[in-house]
């Protein structure tokens, strides 16, 4: 029985010269990898190049992983840093809405849904990406990487290269600001 390597086994087999193993490592979390990137830069096109920022990034530094905390953790944090690095660059934060591509779709809707409830879950997404791409970059990557992607708040502030507090302060203020951008939905539901 043959058995998947590890994401350690992955990169130390990079670092060593498998021409194949960074390729497994980044499909194997590409769908987490993307959803991070497009949550924070709110852009197709603008994700598509910090994830692409990244991934070069990670393979260069692969030998420099010391193993601290666990390779998931690392890339995301690549990711993250790539996608903030590119937002500075850029020095504009506007929101645009995202193309309907069913591949990478921020969607919530179930296939269970009526057509109806889809369509009001797919509305309440795009008001609410539309509204993260309002809020800073670093309060907008903690509230992605916290209450989008389900880290901790060590686990977050790990990736972020930040304290845990830290981390906190950025998610109270920006859920905050999110409340006030989103407060037509809750008037709407009463």
């Amino acid at each position: 029985m043959t058995t998947d390597p590890t994401d350690a086994e992955l990169l130390a087999a990079h670092v060593a010269g498998d021409d194949r193993a960074f390729n497994r490592l980044v499909e194997r979390h590409a769908d987490r990898l993307w959803n991070v990137a497009i949550r924070v830069m709110n852009r197709p096109e603008d994700a598509d190049d910090a994830l692409q920022d990244a991934m070069i990034s990670a393979f260069r530094r692969a030998a420099d992983f010391r193993g601290d905390a666990a390779v998931t953790t690392w890339l995301h944090r690549i990711v993250v840093n790539a996608c903030l690095d590119r937002l500075r660059r850029m020095a504009v934060w506007k929101s645009e809405p995202l193309p309907d591509d069913p591949e990478r779709s921020l969607h919530f809707a179930c296939t269970r849904d009526d057509p109806e409830t889809a369509a009001v879950r797919a509305g309440i997404a795009d008001e609410v990406t539309a509204a993260l791409g309002r809020i800073g970059p670093d309060q907008r990557a903690a509230l992605v990487l916290v209450d989008l992607e389900g880290y901790s708040m060590d686990q977050a502030a790990r990736i972020l290269g930040c304290a845990p507090g830290t981390v906190k302060s950025r998610c109270s203020r920006g859920r905050a600001k999110l409340a006030v951008l989103l407060q037509h939905l809750k008037e709407e539901v009463n």
